[in-house]
């Protein structure tokens, strides 16, 4: 969600920021602009749509500047609403939400302040120009003193024509130093080939860039040192490394990405502290967002029917609101691909205050998330730009039944290994291609469904949840036995049905639920295990993935749902990569 960038050095800017922001193009945006300075002059160019529609502006004289890409919340995608935002002499770019913006404009209409955008942002510019007296540093520091909600800030001013600053409050903001200059961004990608040693802001941090030096602020403006944070260049920029989309090559990494993020907990000295809280462990709570929240309940199925723990799953925006109950000793597991959604860190925040245990699920080692945990499993499976999640769910799986495998051995209970399952993953890629054949039956549908039963279940919400967010396709992934309760009713002729089978014992409930679906004429498809249900004449076809324990089934059967709901998006003519009103990372609540 939304992207910054900013450069100050011996390079020209614009360049550096306009190629910044097409490695932030996987975040999510509607709109882009940036603002580059040359002296005191500051040339704004803004545009409604994607990056390419600023390439002219790359020309733009000046080696100072920053940009910005913007997902609407506060305003419609117009230019008017577009960043930068300029107020006087401060120009500034800004991620978040100001949850006080109504009030803070009011005051500075009473005083006369015109408003040229309906953003909540542009208050932010019109608080540090009131505030500003010779420094920026100060004057930024005021206003941000005067905001309620999250924020992070790149920022120039005219009187300062070599400086940018920066601040963070539950909005992530990396800075660096470049090879010929200073970058800030709100992801590394955006950075990579330019930063050599990156340091990500803490909350309530500041942060100058000028010349060829970074001052970094505590809370109270207080100088402090920070250390530099790791990472690996190769993830961190972007390749599609021949095809056509990167959702498509992301599914193609799943095997890699089961095999590098299996947890070695009990085996593994750096998770001793972690292995004495599970030999206590009684209760769990899972608290997640979207395909992560899906990887919880497929957590859950594993957990309690192995180890007969009882585990809860909480969609994090709701966790707060329903003053949950964490008893003593409560280990709270979230779960967050990149770290920073903000739904899933105010649940965090709320349990933590409450006594939770945080262990934390990510794969990104700098987020706010693994600040806030007390263990963290990263999931290993690097970068991930299709806004559509595909290997990352697979890792999150992996390493929730990691978590449940050591829950077992602590119990003396007997879980399956998941040693064997990329080796399945890879085979399963190679069959799940028969999906391609299925999407003429889903382009133009006006809707689709995905049944199962158990894990089976989650797998078809997580199905369903891929199609609808990169075909637009409305769709549903229900239990199979709440068919005939309601939604059997918007079955007619033609409606795709896809039903998801892996248990054996209770693979003839499911099919029940299919001679019903057929029966109202759907055209039905199935994911199974079990080649036998696939000659049933009411399937008009099938793909068969190997039989593995039931219980982590949904790392295996989401792979061909996955690639479904690529092609169908294909299909339709969409790019699966950026689905139109999402983001990759949601930073606001």
């Amino acid at each position: 969600m939304c992207g910054i960038v900013g450069y100050v050095g011996r390079k020209q800017a614009a360049p550096v920021l306009i190629d910044g922001l097409y490695r932030l193009e996987y975040r999510g945006y509607d709109s882009v602009g940036i603002a580059v300075m040359d002296g005191k002059q500051i040339e704004i160019v803004r545009k409604v749509g994607r990056v390419k529609e600023i390439e002219p502006a790359r020309g733009t004289f000046g080696c100072i500047g920053i940009g910005h890409t913007r997902w609407a919340t506060h305003g419609g995608v117009t230019e008017q609403n577009a960043h930068p935002h300029r107020h006087k002499n401060i120009v500034l770019v800004h991620n978040g939400i100001v949850e006080n913006a109504f009030s803070l404009r009011e005051e500075c209409s009473a005083k006369g302040e015109s408003f040229c955008s309906e953003t909540d942002s542009e208050v932010i510019a019109h608080l540090i120009a009131d505030a500003y007296r010779g420094d920026l540093l100060k004057a930024v520091f005021e206003a941000c003193r005067r905001l309620v909600g999250s924020y992070a800030l790149a920022v120039l001013c005219t009187d300062e024509p070599d400086t940018i600053v920066c601040a963070r409050m539950k909005s992530p903001l990396i800075v660096g130093r470049a090879k010929e200059g200073l970058v800030v961004a709100s992801d590394i990608p955006a950075v990579a080939e330019e930063g050599a040693q990156l340091y990500s802001l803490s909350d309530g941090e500041f942060c100058v860039l000028k010349g060829e030096e970074l001052t970094f602020f505590d809370t109270t403006l207080g100088e402090i040192e920070k250390d530099a944070i790791d990472f690996d260049l190769s993830d961190d920029l972007p390749d599609r490394k021949g095809y056509h989309h990167y959702m498509r090559k992301e599914i193609d990494e799943i095997p890699k990405v089961l095999s590098l993020s299996q947890a070695k907990i009990t085996e593994n000295s750096c998770f001793s502290s972690f292995y004495r809280v599970l030999c206590q462990t009684e209760y769990i709570q899972i608290v997640a967002c979207g395909t992560a929240y899906h990887s919880g309940l497929c957590a859950k199925e594993a957990i309690e029917r192995i180890c007969r723990i009882p585990v809860d799953v909480f969609v994090a925006s709701e966790y707060r609101y329903c003053d949950p109950i964490i008893p003593k000793g409560t280990l709270l597991i979230a779960v967050s691909q990149s770290g920073e959604t903000a739904d899933t860190l105010a649940a965090v925040r709320l349990a933590k205050e409450r006594g939770a245990y945080i262990a934390a699920v990510t794969n990104v080692t700098y987020s706010s998330l693994t600040r806030l945990a007390r263990t963290v499993l990263y999931t290993r499976a690097g970068r991930e730009i299709a806004v559509a999640a595909t290997k990352s769910f697979n890792a999150q799986l992996i390493t929730l039944y990691s978590v449940c495998c050591a829950l077992a051995e602590i119990r003396g209970k007997t879980a399956p290994p998941v040693g064997g399952l990329a080796a399945m993953a890879e085979s399963t890629i190679v069959t799940g291609e028969q999906v391609r054949s299925w999407t003429p039956h889903f382009v133009g549908a006006s809707s689709a469904y995905f049944i199962g039963r158990g894990a089976d279940r989650y797998a078809a919400m997580e199905g369903s949840l891929k199609l609808k967010e990169i075909s637009y396709l409305p769709s549903e992934g229900y239990a199979a036995g709440e068919l005939k309760h309601g939604t059997l009713a918007l079955i007619e002729k033609g409606t795709p049905v896809v039903a998801v089978i892996t248990r054996r014992d209770i693979a003839e409930k499911t099919m029940s639920a299919v001679h019903e679906a057929y029966a109202r004429g759907a055209s039905v498809f199935l994911v199974t295990c079990f080649e036998e249900f696939c000659r049933s004449p009411e399937i008009v076809s099938s793909v068969v993935i190997p039989e593995c324990p039931p219980e982590y089934s949904p790392i295996l059967s989401v792979i061909p749902l996955q690639m479904l709901a690529y092609y169908v998006s294909v299909a339709c003519g969409h790019d699966p990569d950026k689905p139109r009103n999402l983001a990759k990372s949601v930073t606001v609540e």
